[in-house]
């Protein structure tokens, strides 16, 4: 299995090398265009960064477990960005 800190480090890479800002990442992966981040939208990010299917939907749902602050099964910029901070402090 995976470790948390290699997943985090592959996602903490998908958004530093491919994107200038993380609100660049999160406006191309919000494909809705609603401002918030579904979790189909959340494993097309997590498939970019090279997540297994398998670990995608459980870490997909983890995040929206942990960040969704208004109950909406989403994750809007304000939450992505707390998500953002987070991962890159326990990569380091």
């Amino acid at each position: 299995m995976v470790s948390k800190k290699a997943i985090l480090n592959k996602i903490q890479i998908v958004l530093t090398n491919h994107f200038e800002t993380p609100e660049d990442a999160f406006n191309f992966f919000d494909k809705s265009g609603d401002g918030k981040l579904s979790k189909s939208e959340i494993v097309a990010l997590l498939k970019d960064a090279e997540i297994n299917g398998f670990i995608r939907g459980l870490v997909s749902s983890k995040l929206i477990d942990g960040y969704d602050k208004d109950g909406d099964d989403k994750i809007d910029w304000k939450e992505f960005k707390k998500a953002i901070s987070e991962i890159a402090k326990d990569v380091k």
